[in-house]
């Protein structure tokens, strides 16, 4: 069967840890910034939001697994190639090395089991890796797909032609993993920093509750809340802009 990368189904654990995350967003936020029910009906839509971000979230978290394990199949297809085995023995003899690392059902097993049945129908092989393009929307599988189904009309020499692309391409996506292993620690310090404006709120309402007592049950209060949350969550987003990092 067919994986689209660009949707994402939610099983019902997942359904059920989602709504308790927002939940425990809405109650915090409402008592943190306004300690009013009526809050909690402005924050309707905040579900929805929240689930549309978790599925985006999701989707690209699962792109990138692919992304990774799509280096590994590299690396098996070149080995392959290199001992003299052609293109399409060499994703069956791929698939053996996936099962080693990988679950029957991770991603990239599951898809290298679905060339190797198709090629059983007579599918072209460039075929399908432009189909895994198309439905990854990975760019380093769709600059493989062009180069090996470029390479299979011109008639040149394919093995030398994949191992060069499958080297290349194996490079860059270290190169990607050596620069998320670099800024993990910036994402950790940014995740902290995230959570520091509401740590010292319950701070300050702990020990000195009526301090902050003059911003709830009014309209200045609302307003002044409202807007240090919007100043919040746009700190929030452009620290995760600054260490999300593309190659």
């Amino acid at each position: 069967m067919k994986i689209y990368y660009d949707t994402y189904h939610f099983q019902w654990r997942e359904w059920v840890a989602s709504l308790l995350q927002c939940a425990g967003i809405c109650i915090g936020i409402n008592y943190l910034f306004y300690k009013s029910l009526w809050a909690f009906a402005v924050m309707i839509p905040v579900p929805f939001l929240f689930y549309k971000w978790k599925k985006h979230t999701c989707i690209r978290e699962r792109k990138k697994q692919l992304d990774y394990q799509f280096k590994d199949a590299l690396y098996s297809l070149n080995v392959a190639l290199r001992a003299g085995y052609s293109m399409e023995t060499a994703v069956v003899c791929c698939i053996r090395d996936l099962e080693k690392l990988y679950p029957q059902n991770t991603d990239i097993v599951r898809e290298f089991v679905y060339m190797e049945t198709q090629m059983h129908l007579s599918v072209p092989l460039e075929t399908l890796f432009q189909d895994l393009a198309d439905r990854s929307g990975l760019e380093d599988i769709e600059n493989f797909a062009a180069v090996f189904a470029t390479a299979k009309r011109s008639g040149g020499d394919l093995s030398r032609i994949v191992q060069k692309t499958a080297r290349m391409l194996t490079d860059k996506i270290e190169v990607k993993k050596e620069i998320e292993a670099t800024v993990a620690a910036k994402k950790m310090e940014q995740v902290v920093m995230s959570f520091m404006p509401f740590g010292i709120i319950i701070y300050m309402q702990l020990t000195s509750p009526g301090f902050l007592q003059i911003l709830y049950g009014n309209v200045f209060g609302v307003i002044t809340m409202s807007l240090c949350l919007g100043i919040y969550f746009l700190a929030y987003w452009m620290g995760r802009r600054i260490v999300d990092i593309e190659v």
